[in-house]
C-alpha cells in the first residue's frame, strides 16, 4: 500500500537524486588518474583502493536494509549517514599516505554506500506508480553527475592548466587539482545531509514476517527471474567498474590534442567528456518506463547487454575505426546510456516488481551489493591486473599509446559477450511488464 500523495513530491525526490549522485560524480571518474599521476600509487595499489571503496555496499543489505526496514526512519538515517560521510571525504583531498587514503576509503564506503539503495526505496515507498515515475524521479541523479562532472573539467581547464608549458607539466597539474573534487562531493554530502531531514517521512515497516529483512531478501532472490538476474550481474557489474576505472584517463590522453570546442564545453581531464555517457542515460531513463511496456525484460537485458561490448570495442579498435578517434570515444562513451539503462536501471523495476513490499529496501540493497560491492571489488582488482598486463612490461600504463590500449579495452569486450550468451541461454523469456504491473 502506498502512502498518500505527498505536496510537491516529485521534485522534492528529484533534488534528492541530483545531490546522490552528484556527491559520487564528482571523485569517481578523476580517482584512477589522481591516484596514479599524483600519489603515485601502483596498480595494485590503486586496486585496493577501488575494492575498499565497495565494502559498504557489502554491508549495506545486512544493515542499512534491516535498519531502514525494520527500526528506523529512511530519511533520518540517510541524513546522518550523509553528514558523517561530509566529513571523511573532506580529508581525502589532503592525505598522502597509501594507509591513510585506503582508511578512510573503507569508511566512507561504509557510510556513503548504503544511501544509494536506500535513495531508491524512499522513493518507490512514497511514489503511486513506481514503474512510471521512478525514472523521471532518478535521471535528476544523472543530471547531478553531469553537472559536477562538467564543472570539474572546467574548474581542471580554468585553475589547473597552466599555459606555456609542457604536456607533462599540465598533466602533472591537473592530476593534483583533480583533489579539489574531493571538496566539492564533501560539501554537496553536507547539503544532502541537511536536505534528507526535510523529505516525506518513511518510516519503518512493522510486518508480521520475517524479522530479519534481508532473510526475506534472500529468499526473494533464490527464485527466477531474480536468481538468474542477480547472477549475470556479478560479471557486468564488473565490466561496468572497468569502464569507471580507465575511461577518465583514457578520454584524457585524447583530449590534451582534441579541437578547441570539445574542451571549451566538457573542460578537460575526462570526467567532464564522460558526461556524454550521462546525457545519453536520460534519454534511456525517459524512454525505459514505455519501452518496458510493450518489450519483454530479457530482449531489454539483451540490448543493454550488447551495449556493453559495443563501447569496449570503440575504444579497443578506436585507432583503426575511419573516424576521427574523439567522435569513435564520444559515440562509446554515449553507449554508457544504453547500457546502464537497459541492465541495471531495468534490474531495479524487475526487483520492485518481484521482491515482496516488507523487504524492497533490502532486496534493492542485496542488489545493490552486486553492482557496487562485488561488482567494483571484483571489477577494481581485474581492471587493474589487466591494466598491469596491458602496459607489457612498461612502468606505468600509458593510455596514449594503442598497443597497450587495445589489449586493456578488448578484455571486457569479450568478456561482455560472454555474458550475453549466458544471458540468451538462461534468463526467462516472455515476461512482460504489462503483465506484471
Amino acid at each position: 500500500m502506498k502512502n498518500q500523495p505527498v505536496p510537491a513530491l516529485i521534485p522534492r525526490l528529484s533534488a534528492m537524486m541530483f545531490l546522490e549522485y552528484a556527491i559520487w560524480g564528482a571523485w569517481l571518474p578523476i580517482l584512477f588518474p589522481f591516484l596514479q599521476g599524483h600519489r603515485g600509487f601502483s596498480n595494485d595499489q590503486i586496486g585496493s583502493m577501488f575494492a575498499v571503496g565497495a565494502v559498504g555496499a557489502i554491508v549495506a543489505p545486512f544493515v542499512a536494509g534491516q535498519i531502514a526496514d525494520r527500526l528506523f526512519s529512511t530519511q533520518k538515517f540517510l541524513g546522518l549517514l550523509h553528514l558523517a560521510g561530509a566529513v571523511l571525504m573532506w580529508q581525502l583531498a589532503t592525505i598522502e599516505s597509501y594507509s591513510g587514503f585506503l582508511a578512510f576509503s573503507l569508511l566512507y564506503s561504509l557510510l556513503y554506500c548504503p544511501t544509494m539503495p536506500l535513495t531508491n526505496s524512499l522513493a518507490f515507498h512514497h511514489l503511486t506508480d513506481g514503474q512510471a515515475q521512478f525514472g523521471k524521479v532518478r535521471l535528476w541523479g544523472t543530471i547531478g553527475w553531469i553537472v559536477v562532472g562538467i564543472a570539474m573539467g572546467q574548474w581542471l581547464l580554468f585553475v589547473h592548466t597552466p599555459a606555456g608549458v609542457d604536456e607533462a607539466a599540465i598533466a602533472a597539474a591537473q592530476n593534483a587539482g583533480r583533489a579539489d573534487a574531493f571538496k566539492l562531493s564533501a560539501i554537496l554530502g553536507a547539503l544532502m545531509g541537511f536536505y534528507c531531514f526535510t523529505l516525506p517521512d518513511t518510516p519503518p515497516q512493522r510486518a508480521s514476517g520475517q524479522k530479519v529483512a534481508i532473510a526475506g531478501a534472500f529468499g526473494a532472490v533464490s527464485k527466477n527471474p531474480l536468481l538468474t538476474l542477480f547472477l549475470l550481474t556479478i560479471p557486468i557489474a564488473c565490466i561496468h567498474q572497468f569502464y569507471f576505472v580507465h575511461t577518465g584517463g583514457f578520454l584524457s590522453a585524447f583530449q590534451s590534442s582534441a579541437a578547441g570546442a570539445i574542451n571549451s564545453i566538457f573542460g578537460v581531464g575526462g570526467g567532464g567528456l564522460m558526461t556524454v555517457g550521462q546525457m545519453s542515460e536520460i534519454a534511456v531513463l525517459a524512454f525505459i518506463p514505455v519501452f518496458a511496456r510493450k518489450v519483454s525484460r530479457k530482449s531489454i537485458l539483451v540490448l543493454g547487454t550488447l551495449a556493453y561490448a559495443a563501447r569496449m570495442a570503440l575504444f579497443a579498435y578506436v585507432h583503426e575505426i575511419p573516424l576521427d578517434p574523439i567522435v569513435t570515444l564520444v559515440l562509446g562513451v554515449a553507449l554508457h546510456g544504453v547500457c546502464f539503462g537497459c541492465f541495471i536501471f531495468l534490474a531495479f523495476m524487475i526487483i520492485d516488481e518481484e521482491a515482496p513490499t516488507d523487504i524492497r529496501a533490502s532486496t534493492q540493497s542485496l542488489y545493490n551489493l552486486v553492482i557496487v560491492g562485488i561488482g567494483v571489488i571484483v571489477g577494481s582488482l581485474v581492471s587493474t591486473k589487466i591494466a598491469t598486463w596491458a602496459q607489457s612490461g612498461a612502468p606505468t600504463l600509458d593510455y596514449a599509446k594503442p598497443e597497450q590500449t587495445q589489449r586493456l579495452f578488448a578484455a571486457p569486450m569479450w568478456a561482455s559477450l560472454a555474458v550475453l550468451v549466458l544471458l540468451l541461454a538462461f534468463y526467462p523469456s516472455g515476461k512482460r511488464a504489462s503483465a506484471t504491473a
